[in-house]
């Protein structure tokens, strides 16, 4: 199937627009009934899986944790999920909770896939423990956040290999419409042309973003547990929110392409904290101190987290950079933003998210030459763009650069891409195998969050 037919498919939400490999894993069963466990919920992503219905997944869900308030809001969101007038889904829930909630899962194993979505510190342990036991893995990221972590995942990939069953990150920013659009339009070289080298100070391509620790998630305020902001349980922001970044650069710069760890070499990075009031802390954890854990990171009743970071690497001699920001609360009427340049020989594809744009992901085409560039943009448009995105449109602005226009059929917002990159995962489950480049490039990925952790650390 032609790459292209695969995108849009993609836009029209079926798949994720990645070339599946002819040779299949003959020695996994297919999957046609998956059976799902999510063990230890502590993170809202392990709720939005469930956000919608799968045909090829059981309606039963097991719940194994321990008992307290991040399971029961778990719980919670799959109960509003049910009752919901639109839409509601059907989910029995089967919870199991305990101390000795990860025994129980292992030696019951009522289901075939578990979901994980919490502490960052424990799921690595999580991981290769399911995937001993022969369970496959659907699991939030980041899957580590230190480099004793990563090692742990070379030897859970290489399990999961001799055990036959699939391990899969949760990349929902590859199904961002923007992000879709920027990637299209750099795999056509009459527009493109093709990918500058860069340099450190100017590199061929840049992913930054903003976040926020106070948001509304499915219309409510979010309530954060306290661990969180400790960079011990969640891990600090050069390895957490990073590993999407850095996925989409492997993912947009070099589509389908095997990237090696030793094709990877870090140049820069580095670590600050972001600091929050004791009223901040209180208003989005719902706590009136902090625990004794988070004290390390106390100065003059202030917390400081390590939240932030940002990172410059070449990568198949290719000059990236990515940067994370966490600030405590968006102004109001905004939201999260997203930054991202892919440079090329003939024009610049930028992603702003700004006041202009309304704080929504706007694309931009700037050409770098005085070539005529005008019907070349026309022609893809109308051509492999209005194919693949239909109504989308090109609009030159004053300042010779053109907007792209994305209708908002294809805007389903963050939390709609659960979905989508789920069934993803299904498909691949019913195939037995993940296209030849994931699991290698997911290492590659881990590899580079960890060896800025560790550059950064050093300074």
């Amino acid at each position: 199937m032609k790459y292209t037919l695969v995108i849009l498919l993609v836009a029209l939400g079926f798949s994720c627009g990645e070339k599946k490999s002819e040779k299949q894993n003959t020695m996994m069963p297919t999957m046609d009934n998956v059976k799902l466990m999510t063990l230890d919920p502590g993170h809202f992503h392990a709720a939005l899986v469930h956000k919608t219905m799968y045909p090829q997944v059981d309606s039963t869900i097991f719940v194994f944790a321990p008992d307290g308030p991040e399971v029961q809001d778990f719980l919670i969101k799959i109960d509003q999920y049910n009752s919901r007038v639109e839409s509601p889904t059907d989910w029995q829930v089967n919870p199991e909770l305990g101390d000795d909630y990860l025994q129980q899962m292992l030696s019951k194993q009522p289901g075939n896939v578990m979901i994980v979505a919490g502490k960052n510190s424990k799921k690595i342990d999580y991981i290769l423990e399911a995937v001993k036991a022969g369970l496959n893995v659907y699991a939030d990221k980041p899957l580590v956040i230190n480099p004793e972590g990563f090692g742990k995942l070379q030897e859970a990939f290489r399990v999961a290999d001799e055990k036959n069953v699939l391990i899969y990150d949760i990349m929902t920013e590859r199904f961002e419409s923007t992000t879709m659009m920027q990637k299209q339009f750099s795999m056509l070289p009459e527009v493109f042309g093709e990918l500058v080298d860069g340099t450190p100070d100017n590199p061929a391509i840049s992913k930054e973003s903003v976040h926020h620790f106070f948001k509304y998630v499915s219309g409510n305020p979010l309530v954060r547990p306290p661990w969180f902001f400790d960079v011990n349980e969640e891990g600090e922001g050069i390895v957490d929110v990073t590993t999407h970044l850095v996925d989409l650069v492997q993912w947009e710069a070099f589509p389908e392409q095997v990237i090696d760890s030793s094709e990877v070499r870090m140049v820069k990075a580095k670590r600050w904290p972001t600091v929050l009031t004791k009223e901040e802390f209180s208003k989005v954890t719902k706590l009136g101190d902090y625990p004794e854990y988070l004290i390390k990171d106390v100065v003059d009743d202030q917390l400081h987290t390590y939240s932030n970071g940002e990172m410059i690497y070449s990568i198949k001699g290719k000059y990236a950079k990515v940067s994370v920001i966490w600030n405590y609360q968006a102004p109001e009427g905004t939201g999260d933003t997203h930054y991202s340049i892919m440079r090329g020989t003939k024009c610049d594809l930028i992603i702003k998210q700004g006041k202009e744009e309304a704080y929504k992901p706007v694309l931009y085409i700037q050409p770098t030459r005085k070539e005529p560039f005008e019907a070349s943009l026309n022609k893809a448009v109308a051509g492999e763009i209005q194919t693949l995105f239909p109504g989308t449109t090109a609009e030159k602005m004053s300042n010779g650069i053109w907007k792209i226009n994305i209708p908002d059929t294809f805007k389903i917002g963050h939390e709609a891409h659960f979905a989508q990159v789920t069934k993803n995962y299904l498909r691949y489950l019913k195939e037995g195998k993940l296209p030849d480049w994931e699991v290698p490039n997911m290492m590659t990925k881990y590899y580079t969050t960890t060896a800025a952790y560790k550059m950064a650390k050093k300074k």
